[in-house]
C-alpha cells in the first residue's frame, strides 16, 4: 500500500470501505449481509458477534493484504483461525467455514495463510479505537509474520479443515433457503441502476 508508513488503520480503512463499495461505515449497521460464492449471493443476518468481529476482520484484510474476493475471504478466514480469533465466537464459526471451503478450493492457497497466521496474531480482543490510530506498516510488522510451515501446522490444518468442512455445510444448509431472497437483492440492485427505459 502505497504511503503505509505514514497512513493511519483509520485512513486506510476508510479507502477499504470506498474500494470495496461497503459504504461509509462498512456495512456494520446493515441487519443483513451478503456472502458471495461466485455469483450467487447469499444473505444472512448481521449478528451482534458478526459486527463485533468484522470491524477487526476488515482490518485484517488491510494488514494482510488478502482481498475481499471470495478466495480471498476463504484466505483471510485461514489466517485468523491460524492466528486465533480469542473470543470472538461468530469470527470461529464463520472462518471454520471458509476454511473448510477454501481447503477444497485454493487448498495451497489457503494452507499457506493458515501457517502464515500461526506465526501471527490478530487484532481480536485489542482496544479498536487505539487501533485505528496505527500506522498500516507498524500493524503489519508487529502482527503479520511468514515462516515455515511445520508437521503440527499441517496436521492442525487437517483437523481445522475437515471441522471446517462440517461447519460450512451446517451453515450452506441455513442459507440455502435464503438464496431466492438474494437472488431477488441482486435483480433488484441490479435493475436500480439500469437507464431508465431499459428492462
Amino acid at each position: 500500500m502505497e504511503g503505509e508508513r505514514d497512513i493511519t488503520l483509520r485512513a486506510a480503512l476508510a479507502g477499504y470501505f470506498a474500494d470495496n463499495g461497503f459504504g461509509a461505515d462498512g456495512g456494520y449497521g446493515d441487519a443483513w449481509v451478503d456472502f458471495s460464492l461466485g455469483p450467487l449471493p447469499f444473505p444472512f443476518p448481521n449478528t451482534e458477534g458478526r459486527k463485533r468481529a468484522v470491524r477487526f476482520h476488515d482490518l485484517h484484510h488491510l494488514v494482510t493484504g488478502y482481498p475481499t474476493d471470495t478466495v480471498g475471504e476463504l484466505t483471510i478466514s485461514a489466517w485468523e483461525i491460524g492466528a486465533g480469533c480469542g473470543d470472538f465466537y461468530a469470527a470461529w464459526v464463520i472462518n471454520l467455514s471458509g476454511m473448510g471451503l477454501g481447503a477444497l478450493v485454493a487448498p495451497s492457497r489457503v494452507f499457506r495463510a493458515f501457517v502464515r497466521g500461526r506465526g501471527s496474531r490478530t487484532f481480536y480482543g485489542e482496544v479498536y479505537e487505539e487501533v485505528l490510530e496505527e500506522r498500516v506498516a507498524d500493524a503489519r510488522a508487529a502482527r503479520v509474520r511468514d515462516r515455515a510451515p511445520t508437521l503440527g501446522d499441517r496436521a492442525l490444518f487437517a483437523a481445522g479443515a475437515a471441522v471446517g468442512c462440517a461447519v460450512a455445510t451446517v451453515f450452506a444448509a441455513a442459507a440455502l433457503p435464503l438464496l431466492p431472497l438474494g437472488l431477488f437483492n441482486l435483480w433488484r440492485k441490479r435493475r436500480a441502476t439500469m437507464p431508465a427505459g431499459v428492462l
